[in-house]
């Protein structure tokens, strides 16, 4: 796919509304334990004022030290989770004039790197702390590979704790040009290196008098700021089929319309459009919205469509435009995170659910384990194994319409569901074969 022209109509007219309605930006943190991300969050969500005033008091109440430990916000969630409670992804909303943020908190331990999977799948940026006293450690490139992995566009860096190397500015430039060295082996289009202290929140919010030697953005200016409207694919238009609306009342007798998401692209009244598998083609009679007609539709948008045409359409079908199609195939190549005890392993039978389309597969092939920290292939790999991401490929029972992963996050992806149990076990990023 080419690049998106950010100045076209749909672009121009993708931002204004995302300005008007405030727009909303995911980021997903990541980082090795004790480097201060809890402390990061917690500073963001109070300097933002997104807590209340008891809890910043039961807060102070429970700090030990000079300071207010703002890790604590973040804290009982990570224990929550640690204990087993919840074993997804803890994720925080807080708002600033300009934006609105979900910042998925995903746990540093390497074995909950299915958690950053999933909280990275769906982000705009992710965070990766590094401590200034440690340098990039194994967690730091595990982490920023992942991010890569999952085509998050964005990628910024804090160096944390920045007091505690007394604001060396050669410290933070040794650390800036490991990771952009690094970084350079893998896709990561944006990257951003920022000196903070969480802890005192230098360089968050306001910029700090410790560091005259950086000209950069605060961390938060840079949230605030980053552009994400040209991140969404608006050229390939995709609409998974959710529901099917019939009310079938005397006020709306002949109404029929489908449901969803629209995944990727832009759908204008009139536009011609194809209905996958079947591939008969109608137009587009009416776009139906939360507050009533609107006359296009483009991701994220949850809209319905009215056809011209009365077509035989159901749920797990797909409507897109004649003339730029989605491959169709029964054989899945993809990167595969692995997140149950039980490994994958060759000949293994599994369910695919793909957008809003579910089928039956065979585990063809596992063509390597990928080590995620020195990005060694494992061809001899005989099985993934919890958390292992590894290279696979499927044979499903039915076609899907899918684009590669680089073209299209949502219909480039799909998570594997075990039959029996009906439990999410993997997530597959859909590579070209070969």
């Amino acid at each position: 796919m080419g690049p998106v022209d950010v100045h076209s109509p749909a672009a121009e007219h993708a931002a204004e509304l995302a300005r008007a309605r405030k727009d909303i930006v995911r980021i997903a943190t990541a980082g090795s334990v004790d480097d201060g991300k809890s402390t990061l969050i917690g500073r963001l969500l109070y300097d933002s004022k997104a807590i209340f005033e008891d809890q910043y008091e039961a807060v102070a109440r429970a700090s030990k030290g000079d300071h207010v430990d703002l890790a604590l916000l973040t804290d009982g969630l990570r224990a929550e989770r640690e204990q087993g409670i919840t074993i997804d992804v803890a994720y925080r909303y807080f708002t600033t004039p300009r934006r609105t943020f979900v910042l998925a908190d995903t746990p540093g331990h390497v074995q909950y790197t299915r958690n950053m999977v999933t909280g990275a799948s769906t982000a705009d940026l992710a965070i990766v702390l590094v401590d200034a006293r440690r340098g990039m450690v194994e967690q730091s490139r595990r982490h920023a590979f992942l991010a890569s992995l999952l085509r998050v566009p964005h990628l910024v860096v804090a160096v944390n704790k920045m007091d505690l190397v007394d604001w060396s500015e050669e410290v933070f430039d040794r650390i800036a040009d490991e990771f952009d060295a690094f970084a350079a082996k893998l896709s990561v289009p944006d990257l951003t290196v920022v000196p903070i202290s969480a802890l005192h929140g230098d360089n968050v919010v306001r910029h700090s008098p410790n560091t005259p030697w950086y000209e950069g953005p605060t961390l938060l200016h840079h949230l605030e700021h980053v552009h994400v409207a040209s991140d969404r694919n608006l050229t390939d238009a995709r609409f998974p089929v959710q529901y099917v609306i019939r009310p079938q009342t005397d006020g709306h007798h002949d109404y029929r319309g489908y449901a969803g998401t629209v995944a990727s692209g832009v759908f204008r009244v009139g536009d011609d459009v194809q209905v996958l598998p079947s591939g008969l083609t109608t137009r587009i009679a009416g776009i139906d919205g939360p507050r009533g007609p609107v006359e296009e539709a483009f991701a994220p948008m949850s809209v319905t469509l009215r056809l011209d045409d009365d077509l035989d359409v159901s749920r797990g079908d797909l409507i897109g435009k004649p003339e730029n199609a989605p491959t169709a195939t029964q054989d899945l190549d993809a990167l595969v995170c692995w997140m149950a005890e039980e490994p994958l392993r060759p000949r293994q039978r599994i369910a695919v659910k793909h957008t809003t389309r579910s089928v039956r597969a065979v585990v063809k092939e596992l063509a390597y384990r990928l080590d995620v920290n020195t990005l060694h292939r494992d061809r001899e790999a005989p099985e993934l194994g919890l958390n292992d991401i590894g290279r696979v490929r499927l044979r499903a029972t039915q076609p899907l319409f899918v684009d590669d992963y680089t073209r299209n996050r949502v219909t480039g992806r799909f998570i594997l569901v075990d039959e029996a149990t009906n439990a999410t076990v993997g997530a597959g990023m859909l590579t070209p074969a070969g």
